[in-house]
């Protein structure tokens, strides 16, 4: 996906009713965001705009293949392109990731999971938005959650774990369908309803919260060590009995 495709999409009827219902998902889950160290990796900068406020220091980084847009409107710069699996970060710089539009089209998933691991202070969390393999968004291209590989909660959980990551909190949204229909968008609120009590499993989008974890280092046992002694042990001799001595006198 392009930048200028996931803008467009996010100026469009459908795209502003979108991100209003992740943008009340999202708020439940960024408790503590006052004076962090944000990052918004992938297209977040519709969902970064009530942060920018709240957080320290808030930065949108964008893929190479996808492009970037100025943002904030005003002001300096706050984004970047970036490659994704090499983020000009320090160890430990953040304290809270989100990734939106970012899992799904990237073609280095792996190593993306890995520097995002790097750069977040211990225990620091992360918040990642996907499509939902089982739900509707996953099958129809004329929004951006069509594009790209969706995901189940087993696939994430286990992409996760092999990350170092530990799932802390899981979300379902986006129950209405993917049209424009005025009438589709006006009733987004009501399908979010309905959806999260019949069935959750078939949402459009998952929302997963997972916190880094940072394991202890147990040292190995310790190999014993020969230490030459300065005096010789000597070892007695069995004594010879008369046999023996009968034996070799004969002999």
């Amino acid at each position: 996906m392009d930048v200028v495709d996931l803008k467009e999409f996010y100026a469009s009827r459908l795209g502003l009713a979108t991100r209003r219902i992740i943008v009340s998902r999202l708020r439940a889950r960024l408790r503590g965001v006052k004076g962090a160290r944000v990052l918004g990796l992938g297209y977040c900068t519709p969902y970064l705009d009530g942060l920018f406020d709240e957080g320290r220091n808030v930065m949108a980084m964008m893929p190479a293949r996808q492009g970037v847009v100025h943002w904030p409107a005003r002001g300096n710069s706050a984004s970047a392109l970036v490659d994704e699996a090499c983020l000009p970060l320090a160890d430990g710089s953040m304290d809270f990731v989100l990734v939106v539009h970012g899992l799904e089209l990237t073609d280095q998933l792996p190593d993306m999971l890995r520097e995002l691991w790097r750069v977040l202070a211990p225990q620091g969390r992360a918040v990642f938005v996907v499509p939902n393999r089982r739900g509707l968004w996953a099958r129809f291209d004329n929004t951006p959650f069509g594009h790209g590989r969706p995901f189940s909660r087993g696939q994430l959980t286990t992409l996760l774990r092999n990350a170092q990551f530990s799932p802390a909190g899981w979300t379902s949204m986006l129950f209405m369908p993917p049209s424009e229909r005025r009438f589709m968008v006006r009733s987004a609120t009501l399908c979010e309803r309905m959806g999260s009590w019949i069935g959750p499993g078939f949402s459009g989008l998952i929302m997963v919260e997972a916190i880094k974890q940072v394991y202890a280092v147990t040292g190995g046992k310790q190999k014993r060590q020969l230490v030459p002694s300065l005096r010789p042990n000597i070892i007695p001799q069995p004594a010879r009995t008369g046999l023996n001595v009968r034996s070799q006198s004969q002999t």
